[in-house]
């Protein structure tokens, strides 16, 4: 199995050396970063596979990193937040992030959302491979999205999003089984941040976000996408 690489990027010396250790335990390959501008580097050198994110950082922050990154990649990116920072963590899942954790966290807390999003993007598909539903084709075994004959790019996250939705077109699905299904993780508190991932989404996939017909929300439920 190939060593999968994690770039660490928190302008905090022991909390790089925390994390660098604690992950090196738990054989991964681990490259850091003091703030994003080392970061833009280190990532287009080193290729990593995920990306662990602090937010508050000088020179360039996580957000700004984000804007940049998603621009030339769709590499998987946790934050780390502070607990005062909730409007700092919504726009850092708007840019494209993937998921979070909250300051103070446990490295075997943050190792367990690692291995979460790793496996999801490196899940072999199950059948069918290739989905079609509502204008949208989803390809597994390549990962890529197509709507109206029209290549999009996703993030990890907004991909197995979308690929449950058309996994069952009509279903409603409630946010907890989102974040269950796409995510791997069910956590209390979290399922509000499936609001901010199908807000991107439907910036990709529907001609009109502002009045989304793919993706339909049911009030006080959740989401499903359209039969049509």
């Amino acid at each position: 199995m190939t060593t999968k690489t994690i770039l660490v990027v928190d302008d905090e010396p022991n909390m790089r050396s925390l994390l660098m250790g604690y992950l090196h335990q738990h054989g991964y390959r681990v490259v850091t970063a003091r703030d994003g501008q080392e970061a833009i580097f280190a990532a287009r050198h080193e290729k990593p596979d995920l990306i662990v994110l602090d937010i508050m950082m000088p020179e360039m922050d996580g957000l700004e990193f984000i804007r940049r990154f998603r621009k030339e990649s769709g590499v998987p990116i946790i934050l780390l937040t502070a607990r005062v920072e909730e409007g700092d963590r919504v726009v850092g899942l708007e840019l494209g992030a993937d998921d979070y954790v909250t300051k103070p966290f446990s490295p075997r807390e943050l190792t367990a959302r690692i291995g979460t999003v790793l496996r999801r993007v490196g899940q072999v598909p199950a059948s069918p491979p290739v989905v079609r539903a509502a204008g949208i084709v989803l390809d597994r075994q390549q990962r890529v999205v197509s709507v109206a004959g029209h290549l999009v790019d996703l993030t990890p996250t907004e991909f197995e999003l979308l690929g449950v939705l058309m996994s069952s077109p009509g279903r409603v699905f409630s946010r907890a089984e989102l974040l269950d299904q796409a995510q791997g993780i069910r956590v209390s508190g979290m399922e509000r941040t499936i609001d901010v991932h199908i807000r991107n989404l439907r910036s990709k996939v529907e001609a009109d976000p502002s009045h989304p017909h793919r993706i339909q929300t049911i009030y006080g439920v959740g989401y499903r996408l359209s039969t049509e």
